[in-house]
């Protein structure tokens, strides 16, 4: 049972989220074998104000 936690910056249309889940489990089926109905796939949208690199902020 392959699970992915997939954090990104910003929000995603419902469209966006449905191509990236089926690019996840189309590449899990052909490197691993994984049936697509095997993936569980978290996606958290965070604001920027709460993501940084180093000591810089994306908001």
């Amino acid at each position: 049972m392959p699970y992915i936690n997939l954090k990104v910056v910003g929000r995603l249309s419902k469209e966006q989220k449905e191509k990236i889940a089926k690019e996840f489990s189309e590449t899990l089926l052909k490197v691993a074998g994984k049936p697509k109905n095997s993936l569980y796939l978290v996606i958290d949208e965070v604001t920027g104000e709460n993501w940084a690199q180093g000591d810089k902020f994306f908001a």
